[in-house]
């Protein structure tokens, strides 16, 4: 370890499997600074798509264990509570569960890890998850992928060592537009057409032959080159204002009381509304307690 770690937690999950977490505090690695710059679009069948052509495919660990995870749950059901027999099979679905979160953290941490250490800046497209997964046709197979995870740790990874990290819009029309000259072909269905095995796309501008993944990740990053960083106005603080900025300020206190029962500012304020009054104090006096009369701070 780097330094002498601070606390330690023993921790045990479902599966009976202890680990031990360090508590150890650990600078930045700030990396080079390099030019490389890359867009990520994310998808089903393609985990990943970087803007310079390449393809990363997820393992989709849920998918290979499904029938096995099925098979153990229905005998888990079928067993009596309390047995011993009921808690010997709800092991072994607890440890194939966490053999499916093992394997997808695993390729999460090693592919943001990747990213980071080799590209400065960093681009993706804000994808509204929570509502994707209300799709019952594909909330199991964008779940098994852990897109959310995978922003989580490439924006981490991107603090760690120094690298720039931006996201995109939702609304960006990144799939509609030809990555060449800009023109807006309009929405794509999943099933554009059928080359070689992939969907292709034809510009009607241009007649570039597109790879719809390839395109929506090169307008991604040109989307996120255009983005400003926003720089934090400065702060002025009380000290060192100028004597005549002070003098113009006005403090205003609800207990600054003076006679009447009435602050200076309200006194000020009513003595310009006098006509609207008459009725209110008329009201007022002739009211069984004489002696109170209502402020109100709206008026």
């Amino acid at each position: 370890m780097p330094k002498e770690p601070t606390s330690l937690t023993v921790i045990r999950d479902s599966a009976n499997r202890y680990f031990a977490s360090f508590v150890v505090e650990t600078g930045a690695e700030i990396l080079p600074k390099n030019n490389n710059s890359i867009g990520i679009d994310l998808g089903i069948s393609t985990f990943a798509t970087l803007s310079s052509g390449e393809k990363i495919f997820a393992p989709k660990p849920l998918k290979q264990n499904l029938k096995k995870l099925a098979k153990f749950q229905r005998k888990f059901a079928n067993t009596e509570k309390g047995s011993n027999r009921r808690e010997r099979r709800r092991l072994k679905v607890a440890r194939i569960h966490a053999k499916v979160k093992d394997i997808r953290t695993n390729f999460l941490h090693k592919l943001s890890t990747k990213l980071a250490k080799q590209y400065h800046d960093i681009v993706l497209e804000d994808l509204n998850v929570s509502g994707m997964v209300k799709n019952r046709k594909l909330s199991k197979a964008i779940s098994d992928l852990g897109w959310r995870q995978f922003r989580t740790l490439t924006e981490a990874k991107c603090e760690k060592y120094g690298r720039e990290f931006r996201v995109i819009d939702r609304w960006e029309p990144t799939s509609q537009i030809c990555s060449v000259c800009g023109f807006k072909g309009g929405k794509k269905e999943l099933d554009v057409s059928l080359r070689d095995m992939k969907r292709e796309w034809m510009c009607l501008n241009c007649g570039t032959l597109h790879d719809p993944d390839v395109n929506a990740a090169v307008n991604i990053l040109n989307a996120g080159s255009q983005l400003e960083t926003v720089e934090p106005k400065p702060i002025i603080k009380v000290e060192e204002a100028t004597e005549t900025e002070l003098e113009n300020q006005i403090q205003l206190s609800l207990f600054d009381i003076v006679a009447g029962g009435q602050s200076e500012t309200l006194n000020r304020t009513r003595s310009r509304r006098k006509t609207g009054r008459k009725k209110s104090v008329a009201n007022c006096e002739s009211s069984t307690h004489p002696e109170f009369e209502q402020l109100s701070l709206f008026e």
